[in-house]
């Protein structure tokens, strides 16, 4: 498994953790981040010690080498003086030293691709904290303007049937009503005094009859 792959279910298992609990997305990030700055640690760790198992590859790979090059420089050296027995010897072990040598070889092979994999691996995981990081700083700008919008919902009442808006409208008709009947009132009283107007008119022109009258009566006994 890379170190991405264990990478990826550590962030998927702590960052559904997070999500279950309804934590806010700044916390979700600077999880990740957290999980990502340790294996980032780990992984160069990990690196380091196949780099060091890499040289030290080469370094038995090369001695095998070494050693197979003096072991055929001996097996000459014997059979020169006369001793083809020591000199089948020293072919033998030889021969061993350069398998082995070949062994180290292949092993070296595999190894530094794997350091190559492995440095790969790290190269992205830097570039992935560092994308992190900046989507952090744009997330919580992002979040702040989504908070200010949603409080400023909750105020004015958009967010909701029957908020604040609702609410001052309701408010305004009910006024505009009251102005409404207060006119309708102050008209009728209107009405009213107008035709209380008339029936003093009326009354008046009763009056200045009975005066009338009464002035001829007096009038006409004054006469007699």
């Amino acid at each position: 498994m890379t170190i991405l792959d264990r990478l990826s279910r550590l962030l998927r298992s702590n960052v559904n953790d997070l999500i279950s609990k309804a934590e806010d997305p700044t916390k979700i990030i600077e999880q990740a981040l957290q999980d990502m700055r340790a294996a980032y640690t780990d992984a160069r760790s990990e690196v380091a010690g196949a780099m060091s198992q890499n040289a030290k590859l080469e370094r038995e790979a090369s001695t095998n080498r070494k050693l197979a090059a003096e072991y055929e420089k001996k097996a000459e050296e014997a059979l020169r003086g006369g001793s083809e027995d020591l000199a089948r010897e020293a072919l033998r072990r030889a021969q061993n030293h350069k398998d082995l040598a070949a062994g180290f070889g292949e092993q070296v092979a595999v190894q530094s691709s794997t350091v190559d994999a492995l440095k790969t691996q790290l190269r992205a995981l830097e570039a992935k904290i560092d994308e992190m990081e900046s989507k952090k700083t744009l997330l919580a700008a992002r979040q702040k303007t989504a908070q200010a919008g949603a409080t400023l919902d909750r105020v004015s009442g958009f967010d909701k049937a029957g908020g604040a808006m609702d609410a001052f409208e309701d408010m305004e008709e009910k006024v505009a009503g009251m102005e409404d009947r207060n006119k309708a009132m102050g008209e009728l009283r209107k009405e009213n005094d107008f035709d209380a107007q008339l029936k003093d008119l009326g009354r008046d022109k009763d009056l200045d009859d009975a005066m009338a009258a009464l002035k001829a009566k007096v009038q006409g006994g004054s006469q007699s």
